[in-house]
């Protein structure tokens, strides 16, 4: 039967967060229920919740970094046991008939995958994110946390990780590639460390030199501020791949100037603004101008893998879930190194 669980909701757009209570559905056949343990504060969640990317489902209980324990297992769940350690990420089903999906592209499925949260899902029912004590989800939109990781960092792998690594990953970057990160946020961050890790040469564009020391601690080889326009005539032509993690707009064929022949610039934040570009930007040099969105869940699980093997977890601050009002705000003036995670237990 539905259950009730507590769960931290904005009642309409821009409208602070409060508590509240929602329902989950009964565990069905390939269902596992899970208490959550902690949820990370993602950006995207900040402009969902004020309707930045377009009309939302309210009240929305955002949250698509979970982590927590399996409690209950439908009686045909075959991956996962009561008592084992998992995670939800940005989607909870797909059609899983398409091509995309049958490939394991679950997150381009053709027909629109379901959010984890402010979406609807196969009944027409309105998705509820990791705000809250407990999720119901399926056991094929489901991921295991490997032992190496403790569940608050591992949280917002979930999201930032997976965002991270599948670009990287696509794009080959590895030894003797040279990588850079835009932003040294949420996202940037994991984007640093998990390049580094596949053995990559780094660098770090950030709007200051502000976090140049945790950069380079984080695993990059240079840091450089893009305030500095001596910075864009120093790197033209040097990289291979520059991965932008920043949700504002950018100067694209600024940043284009920052490739080699056949370099990709690709874009993982996602400004709430339309962006402009000069197509001799890509002409010239043969670029590529690319998006990345999250990735499927086998990617998802192999990237959980590569980060415990490599001991990456999130750089975050634990927080009650009194305080999530308060993060939004510093998320949006860039005061947190570099994820803030919601102790479920407070809600």
């Amino acid at each position: 039967m539905t259950t009730t669980v507590s769960a931290y909701a904005a009642p309409a757009a821009k409208a602070p967060l409060e508590r509240t209570t929602i329902p989950r559905r009964p565990v069905g056949e390939h269902d596992v229920l899970i208490e959550i343990k902690y949820a990370g504060i993602c950006h995207s969640d900040i402009h969902q919740a004020r309707d930045g990317w377009g009309e939302g489902i309210f009240p929305m209980v955002p949250g698509h970094e979970i982590a927590g324990i399996v409690t209950k297992t439908g009686p045909g769940v075959t991956k996962f046991a009561v008592g084992d350690r998992v995670g939800v990420g940005c989607m909870v089903d797909s059609c899983r008939e398409c091509d995309n999906c049958k490939a394991g592209l679950e997150q381009y499925c053709s027909g629109g995958n379901v959010g984890t949260y402010n979406a609807l899902d196969k009944n027409g029912e309105p998705t509820y994110g990791g705000y809250s004590t407990h999720i119901v989800v399926d056991e094929a939109f489901t991921l295991r946390i490997p032992d190496g990781l403790s569940l608050d960092v591992a949280a917002p792998l979930l999201c930032a990780g997976i965002t991270l690594y599948s670009p990287l990953a696509h794009w080959k970057a590895g030894p003797g590639k040279k990588v850079a990160i835009v932003g040294l946020g949420g996202l940037g961050h994991m984007g640093v460390k998990i390049a580094h890790a596949l053995g990559a040469e780094v660098t770090v564009l950030s709007q200051s030199l502000r976090k140049k020391d945790d950069g380079l601690r984080l695993g990059a080889d240079h840091y450089y501020a893009t305030s500095d326009e001596a910075t864009f005539e120093q790197l033209a032509g040097t990289f291979d791949l520059v991965v932008s993690t920043v949700s504002a707009p950018l100067p694209l064929d600024t940043y284009l100037g920052l490739l080699r022949t056949d370099g990709a610039l690709v874009n993982v934040g996602a400004p709430e603004e339309p962006v402009s570009l000069n197509l001799f930007s890509v002409i010239a040099g043969r670029k590529t101008l690319a998006g990345s969105g999250i990735g499927g869940i086998r990617e998802t699980q192999e990237m959980l893998d590569f980060c415990a093997e490599h001991g990456l977890g999130a750089e975050i601050e634990v927080i009650g879930a009194d305080r999530i009002n308060e993060a939004y705000e510093r998320v949006l003036s860039s005061d947190v190194r570099y994820r803030f995670v919601i102790d479920a237990a407070t809600i």
